[in-house]
């Protein structure tokens, strides 16, 4: 009897353990929006870079209890380009896409691509490198670059939603 109680209480740990540990987990969106200009060459790799985006992490980790210093990981959850402009645009010009983040004093690396592109899609999900990311989150901001290929001309500048969305994981009350 005093087995089972034993194991009955070990369970109970491990599964409070989980519990706990799935409330130190949150989410970090980010928006932001790039410019493809028209252009007449294809098949050429060119650069389009967000704006610098603020992170205000001190204050998303503040409102999820935690501090910078319990963070264990920050890994990419999601990265989706949407085009905005013009209305009836797609994909289609694009072959291949590469993104990339960068922060002072780190390293730029790759965090998502996608190299088959639908060609009647206007919302383009992209397949993620798995990376810890906290470092560049860390930061006060980080920039995104995106490496493109296109292989068709494009007549009009399109306009295109940049959303991200970054897992955190914390350490449990600081352990």
């Amino acid at each position: 009897m005093r087995t089972f109680f034993k194991f009955f209480i070990l369970i109970l740990v491990i599964t409070s353990c989980d519990k706990l540990d799935e409330l130190t987990k949150f989410d970090i969106d980010y928006d932001s929006q790039v410019t493809i200009e028209s252009s007449t060459i294809i098949d050429l790799p060119f650069n389009v870079s967000t704006p610098d985006m603020e992170t205000n992490s001190e204050s998303e980790f503040e409102v999820n209890d935690t501090r910078k210093d319990l963070i264990e990981e920050i890994i990419l959850k999601e990265i989706t380009l949407t085009i905005t402009s013009p209305e009836t645009a797609d994909f289609s010009f694009l072959e291949s896409i590469e993104v990339y983040i960068n922060a002072d004093d780190l390293d730029e690396i790759l965090i998502a691509s996608k190299t088959e592109v639908d060609a009647t899609a206007s919302v383009l999900e992209l397949d993620l490198a798995d990376s810890d990311l906290q470092e560049y989150i860390k930061k006060d901001s980080f920039t995104l670059r995106m490496s493109t290929v296109t292989d068709e001309a494009i007549s009009q500048d399109h306009k295109i939603d940049v959303h991200s969305v970054f897992a955190v994981d914390a350490k449990i009350l600081g352990l």
